[in-house]
């Protein structure tokens, strides 16, 4: 199906991050900050070197997402440049903050490719390889931890009937094992996918005058899409994405780290791998979150799992600063680029971000 962002529906995605994110922080300084005060004296005495270490966890999402796409493209477009990936995984992220279930991250990743002269179906198996390494790092690195014992303690906390973080944990984990099972199976038979995907053109076909002649025009990417997916099937396709999975730990380093940081942030000493399975669980709930850059829900999510740790007055300090690493930052940073190529005229006002894709 086509898929098209407007900056008109990018902006309207914009207000309403905002909008649900301030009222996210309302309801936690309403519902824990009920002591004015504290909550000012913990503003006032923050540890600013901590806050410089989140500056830089924050750009994780542009440098560490950027390095990973490198790693992926170049082996299907070879010459393809650092700078441009980082770019392009940097607004990926950006307008997966501006989306519901983060759909607006692949078709925008893929127009920022072809900016810089990136093909689609290059950059559409780019796009997949990068969110096969995303649930294959999530994947492995959840039943590492357990496996390690880590969180141990929280199995200590109930959340509802009896169900603890650590159970919720475990559950959501099995989510991402699922979706390593199907990605696994489209990597080692590829040709089952292509042949799905031009099943489901000829059926669209026969529904639409306007759509089959659309098909007709892509079924040679799709089919050059094909080939790109088994260029991943030789031994150096499999050690790119061997890399892709080791460096979607800075690729989501701000989401895996913020919690701690912030709780340093604020002059709190914690059990680091504690704090990183919690962040963990939170970032597996939030990943589909149907609001903008699950803009509400994770402001207080993140409120009630994490005043196990932070007490009830430093808790809306602790979202805040938790939130801009993880989001505000690029949010604002994404903004601003993107604003800057609509003045030079890179993106027409209507422009569609991109005229056909899928999430990645």
């Amino acid at each position: 199906m086509a898929l098209a962002l407007t900056p008109r529906l990018l902006r309207r995605g914009l207000e309403l991050f905002a909008v649900i994110s301030l009222i996210g922080v309302a309801v936690v300084l309403v519902v824990f900050g009920e002591n004015l005060d504290a909550v000012l004296f913990a503003l006032a005495h923050l540890h600013w070197a901590w806050l410089l270490v989140g500056l830089g966890l924050a750009s994780m999402d542009w440098i560490g997402g950027g390095t990973r796409l490198w790693v992926v493209a170049r082996h299907v477009h070879p010459g393809v440049r650092w700078r441009d990936m980082v770019i392009a995984g940097g607004m990926s992220a950006w307008a997966a903050y501006l989306t519901p279930f983060q759909t607006g991250a692949g078709p925008t990743m893929m127009w920022a490719m072809g900016r810089a002269g990136v093909r689609l179906p290059e950059a559409m198996t780019s796009t997949f390889m990068t969110f096969v390494a995303t649930v294959a790092f999530f994947a492995l690195a959840g039943p590492l931890a357990i496996y390690l014992g880590a969180g141990r303690s929280l199995a200590a906390h109930n959340v509802v009937l009896g169900i603890t973080y650590y159970g919720l944990f475990r559950a959501s984990l099995t989510i991402f094992g699922i979706l390593g099972v199907l990605m696994l199976v489209a990597m080692v038979f590829p040709v089952w996918l292509r042949d799905a995907v031009h099943w489901l053109a000829t059926r669209a076909q026969r529904k639409s005058r306007r759509v089959a002649a659309r098909i007709e025009h892509l079924r040679e990417g799709i089919d050059r899409a094909h080939e790109c997916l088994v260029a991943f099937g030789s031994p150096k396709g499999w050690l790119a994405l061997l890399w892709a999975v080791l460096l979607s730990a800075p690729s989501h380093a701000n989401k895996l780290l913020a919690g701690y940081v912030a709780l340093r942030t604020l002059g709190l000493h914690t059990n680091f791998v504690d704090i990183l399975l919690l962040q963990t669980f939170i970032t597996f709930l939030l990943y589909f979150a149907p609001t903008p850059g699950s803009s509400g829900l994770a402001e207080l999510l993140s409120a009630a799992v994490m005043q196990i740790y932070v007490q009830p007055s430093e808790l809306p300090t602790y979202t805040l600063i938790w939130r801009f690493i993880n989001s505000y930052a690029t949010v604002i940073v994404g903004s601003l680029l993107f604003w800057r190529w609509l003045k030079r005229g890179v993106v027409g006002g209507e422009e569609p971000v991109v005229a056909a894709g899928g999430g990645g």
